[in-house]
Order: structure tokens, then C-alpha cells, then sequence
């Protein structure tokens, strides 16, 4: 390992379950790692992306299910600095991906100066995009693929009605249909539309002047949506329930998960909601259940989606949406900013000074 790398670093740290305010501490003294196993490499963070996810578990799971101590949040753009003999070289520019799975048993994160990763996690950053744009790619990117080719197998010519469209996960969504080959339908609210067609959408839905469902069976598509993605999570079943209407028949109703927390369904009426969810999942349309398919996507990092993306970007047909840029130390803020669910795009912490 070279000598210029320091032994200790500056990272945020999740000490205990809550929110980022109460969980979270910045510490100057954490360990750089040192030993790195075969097909690990060492990189230097630049910029790192928050994602709901990171809070909602943050929140939700104990410290003996999260690994706490640990650093969270799991997209990052950094530099390898100690190459291990694997495929890079000290000095590539790379982004990529911590994944869920393995954060709790390495308790590192993107927050952080510096993170060993096994090689397959991460990949070359092209010239096209900056450290900022690129930190954000990996999950939003990979679920949105996974969504729209792994489970969804839309095609070339078929259309998809993205719910969400203004999140990070629902415009890398209208990016991959678009390059696809696919029409897409968008929904937002009403003052993010132009947002939403800027990047890529062909129609936009506000779904602010009447709900979705609503509006959808009153305004049909035609032909219906091969396919629904809701990129948001609803967790009201209402998009779903009434789907046969503007869903084509064998069209499949894709959806990113509801937010893992009690207080996020509303308390008991939002219970009733999940409950109501389950039911029209698990009931058969002959006994009164919805006549679509409703699928789960579950992101699982694939070094080929990664790929994928990066070859989507020099192309230019993906451009990443960057919400807003908060410096290292002033993590706790850039949360504030996602708690708001308003983000357009990505929130990034700037974890070196000077990146752009």
C-alpha cells in the first residue's frame, strides 16, 4: 500500500438506530483498511449519493441487524488508490456501489474518505460524466434496469407508464425505456413536468389534479400500458387495483417497494392500505383479486447492469439528474433535503474538496 495513503480518515458514522440528525456522528479517527483480500481494491472517495434507503434502514433496524458502528449509504465516484492486482490500475477513475448485502458485514460506506470493495463493485467512470453525476449511477440505475429488462421485459415499441417520474429511480427509468425503444408515460406533479420531459419522457401525467387511477380510467391509453412501473412506492393499492382498465392483458404492474416503516403507511389507515395491497396481490382474479400481474424488483447488484449503464452514458443516451451538492461535512443537511421526498434527481455529498 502506498505510503500516501493516511491510516485514519474522516467518515460519518451510524451509531445507533433513528434519524440521520440522531444517528449519525462525524469522526475523524476512523481506520483506513489496510488489508485488502484477493479481487479487492482500495478507492478514495470523491462523491458519494444518498439513496431513501440508507435512512429508512437507518431508522428502522436495530444495530445488531444494521452492523452499527458503521458507515452508511452505499453509491460513491472515487479513485483507486491501491489496485490489488485485480483488472484496475492505481489511478482509475471508477464508480460504483456498496452493496446492502455486504455493508453490514465490512461496516463501510460511501460517507467516507476512503472504502476497500471487491473489484466487481465498482467500474471505470467514463470522461463524459463527473465524480457528481457519476456517484449516483449504481442503485438507482441497476433497480430501474432490473425493473424495466430483468422482471418487466419490455421491448422495442411496447409502452410504459413510469409512476414517479421525477425521482431518481424513475428518470434513470424513462432513460433505459427510451433507449429501449419503448414509449413512455410519466407521472410527477404538475411543476416538475418540464423536468420530466427534458429528460426523455414522451407524456407526462400530474398526478396532483386527480388521482392516478382516476385519471387513467377516465383517459385510457391506446392500446393500454405494456407495463407500470411505480418507481415510488405507492402505498395506497388504488394504481394497481384499478390497472385492468389502461393495463393491457399479460401487461405486468412492476413496483419499487413501499417505504419499510410503520409510520410511512400512515398508521392504521395506512395499515389498512398494506393489508388491502397484500390482498389484491395474493387473491385470484376469480375470486375478486386484480387481473394483472403485480412483480416485486428486489435490487441485487450485477456488475453487467453496471455496465450496461456505463455503456448507456458514453452512448449519451443516459444523463445523470444531480438534485443538489452538499459538502462532507454538512451530510446531515443533504438528508434533510431527501427526507423532503422533493429531490429531482440525486442528492450528493461532495466527500473531497474541490470535486466536481
Amino acid at each position: 500500500m502506498s505510503s500516501n495513503i493516511p491510516t485514519t480518515q474522516r467518515a460519518w458514522r451510524a451509531l445507533k438506530r433513528g434519524k440521520p440528525s440522531e444517528a449519525l456522528a462525524f469522526q475523524s479517527d476512523v481506520p483506513v483498511p489496510t488489508k485488502l483480500k484477493p479481487g479487492e481494491v482500495l478507492i478514495q472517495i470523491e462523491a458519494a449519493a444518498l439513496n431513501p434507503v440508507g435512512h429508512k434502514l437507518m431508522g428502522l433496524l436495530p444495530n445488531f441487524m444494521a452492523g452499527r458502528p458503521l458507515t452508511p449509504e452505499n453509491d460513491l465516484a472515487g479513485v483507486i488508490v491501491d489496485a490489488n492486482g485485480t483488472e484496475f490500475t492505481n489511478g482509475d477513475e471508477v464508480f460504483g456501489i456498496v452493496p446492502l448485502e455486504v455493508q453490514p458485514k465490512i461496516r463501510q460506506g460511501a460517507l467516507a474518505q476512503y472504502v476497500r470493495l471487491p473489484a466487481s463493485c465498482v467500474i471505470v467512470r467514463p470522461p463524459n460524466i463527473t465524480p457528481i453525476e457519476a456517484c449516483g449511477i449504481a442503485m438507482a440505475g441497476e433497480t430501474a434496469l432490473q425493473a424495466l429488462v430483468g422482471v418487466g421485459k419490455l421491448e422495442a415499441g411496447q409502452t410504459v407508464f413510469i409512476n414517479g417520474g421525477s425521482s431518481s429511480v424513475g428518470i434513470f427509468a424513462i432513460y433505459v425505456a427510451k433507449a429501449i425503444g419503448a414509449k413512455v408515460v410519466a407521472s410527477a406533479s404538475g411543476k416538475n413536468e418540464e423536468f420530466v420531459l427534458g429528460h426523455g419522457a414522451d407524456e407526462f401525467v400530474d398526478y396532483t389534479k386527480a388521482p392516478l387511477h382516476k385519471y387513467l380510467t377516465d383517459n385510457p391509453p391506446s392500446p393500454k400500458f405494456d407495463l407500470i412501473f411505480d418507481a415510488a412506492g405507492l402505498v395506497d393499492p388504488s394504481l394497481y387495483k384499478h390497472s385492468e382498465a389502461y393495463l393491457a392483458s399479460g401487461g405486468t404492474f412492476i413496483s419499487s417497494g413501499p417505504t419499510p416503516t410503520f409510520s410511512a403507511w400512515g398508521g392504521p389507515s395506512g395499515m389498512g392500505n398494506m393489508l388491502s395491497t397484500v390482498k389484491e396481490i395474493a387473491q385470484p382474479c376469480w375470486l375478486g383479486g386484480t387481473a394483472r400481474k403485480w412483480k416485486l424488483v428486489t435490487m441485487t447488484h450485477s456488475p453487467k447492469d453496471l455496465s450496461t449503464l456505463r455503456d448507456l452514458i458514453v452512448q449519451g443516451k443516459l444523463k445523470p439528474a444531480v438534485d443538489s451538492v452538499y459538502e462532507f461535512e454538512d451530510a446531515l443537511s443533504a438528508y434533510e433535503r431527501i427526507l423532503t421526498g422533493r429531490a429531482r434527481g440525486k442528492v450528493v455529498v461532495r466527500v473531497k474538496e474541490g470535486v466536481n
